[in-house]
């Protein structure tokens, strides 16, 4: 398979958005990535343009998003690559947008500590038991 595998650091711009669909849990979020370089005629670190990509995950990874991750939080995205146009609207502007198919996301451990636990497989998703325990 030729597909453009990436892993991109940044942050996580948008809520989780999970479902639970016919084929399994699916998640989706927007994940901003800022470049940032050193400007030598200011003499200083300058940011670089936002580039925003929409990340999708399925099945457990999705399970384990909804319940890890937060706005704001820095995070390492690896997955496909997939990059859309669509066509021209009304007047005549064309629309690019780029999406992660994620297959694995972690915490930037750069920019902070995370405390990992093992998700201990049941009968009842763990989204489920977190909506029984909020009731």
């Amino acid at each position: 398979m030729n597909d453009t595998q990436v892993t991109l650091v940044g942050y996580v711009a948008t809520q989780i958005d999970y479902k639970e669909t016919v084929n399994g849990p699916s998640a989706r979020f927007r994940f901003a990535v800022t470049p940032r370089y050193y400007d030598r005629r200011k003499e200083a670190w300058t940011d670089g343009f936002t580039s925003f990509y929409t990340v999708r995950a399925r099945r457990t990874l999705a399970v384990n998003l909804a319940g890890s991750v937060a706005v704001g939080e820095p995070l390492v995205v690896h997955g496909r690559l997939r990059v859309r146009e669509d066509p021209p609207d009304g007047e005549g502007h064309r629309w690019v947008s780029a999406e992660i198919d994620a297959t694995a996301v972690g915490h930037d451990l750069n920019r902070g500590t995370a405390a990992f636990r093992r998700v201990v497989k049941t009968d009842t998703p763990l989204m489920d038991t977190q909506k029984a325990a909020v009731v």
